[in-house]
């Protein structure tokens, strides 16, 4: 290898290093274009996030976008978060002058709740409506949401059928979509669109551990370092109850410890960290090391 090659391979490591989370594809731009033409149609604007990071997976772009619009929000996921911390978040939006909602749009939880909850949202609107003689217009709710959050998981869901594409990898849903909910309701579906730069690297960080930014352009290892330390200041015991380790050190050293434990080895009998923290990962989306909720409002 020559030293220019050499010199770029290293760039290019140290900036991976650094753990800098930026992602913005060109099909956001666009979405985010196709956004800003489609609000002047839209009544209420429906905001689907991610009960465990409810702040850092809010867009701040939609706000905006939302201004004098209806808005609900909804704490999707929240079966995977501190029960405590959803009343928390849901009184917080609700000061904010959001309705608010917890809802778990794999298993249909809180579902039924929303068409009132768009009903009373709305009904300043209808009112208007009605004294201009403009009858049975349905209400037209545009439905946001940042990568992963399970926004089309909840279209589906609230719909009673497979209306959208779903899938476990960011930006799955490319292009907009209109789909009545019958004679009353209208929703637009959007492609998750996160923003250009992350002025806070929590924020960054957290949307990675969630899964709302690609896996193949972070770090695992430092990532779930970062995550382990996290859990162990928000939870502690939580680490101890699933993987059996005491948890004191780094997150780095329990991060070797756990990897040991689950005997997360190479062909070479050498700990395979990157294994172990992709085990860990995995169980902190899917709810295995407890129900958390990783800020608070």
């Amino acid at each position: 290898m020559n030293d220019k090659s050499n010199d770029d391979s290293i760039k290019k490591n140290d900036e991976k290093n650094r753990m800098s989370i930026h992602w913005y594809p060109g099909h956001m731009t666009k979405a985010k274009r196709m956004m800003q033409e489609n609000i002047s149609l839209i009544d209420l604007v429906i905001e689907v996030l991610d009960a465990r990071i409810p702040m850092s997976s809010r867009n701040p772009d939609i706000n905006e976008l939302a201004k004098n619009k209806s808005r609900i929000v909804l704490l999707n996921k929240s079966d995977l978060a501190d029960p405590g911390a959803n009343q928390a978040w849901m009184k917080y939006f609700e000061e904010q002058g959001c309705h608010a909602l917890e809802i778990n749009s794999k298993s249909g939880s809180g579902i039924k709740n929303l068409r009132p909850l768009v009903e009373k949202a709305c009904r300043d609107k209808m009112e208007r409506d009605k004294k201009r003689g403009i009858l049975n217009r349905p209400i037209r709710a545009m439905v946001v949401g940042i990568p992963n959050v399970g926004k089309s998981t909840f279209i589906n869901s609230f719909a009673g059928k497979a209306c959208t594409k779903t899938g476990n990898k960011p930006g799955v849903t490319k292009g907009k979509q209109w789909i009545r909910m019958g004679k009353n309701l209208e929703l637009l579906d959007t492609p998750g669109i996160l923003w250009p730069k992350f002025e806070d690297r929590e924020v960054g960080m957290k949307l990675a551990y969630i899964g709302s930014i690609n896996d193949e352009i972070i770090v695992l290892e430092e990532l779930v370092c970062e995550l382990i330390d996290l859990i162990c200041k928000k939870y502690p015991g939580a680490l101890k109850q699933r993987y059996a380790i005491e948890e004191e050190g780094t997150g780095a050293e329990l991060l070797e410890q756990i990897a040991e434990g689950r005997k997360c080895y190479t062909k070479g009998e050498k700990l395979d960290l990157e294994k172990a923290a992709g085990l860990i990962l995995e169980d902190f989306r899917g709810g295995r090391l407890g129900r958390m909720t990783l800020e608070e409002c």
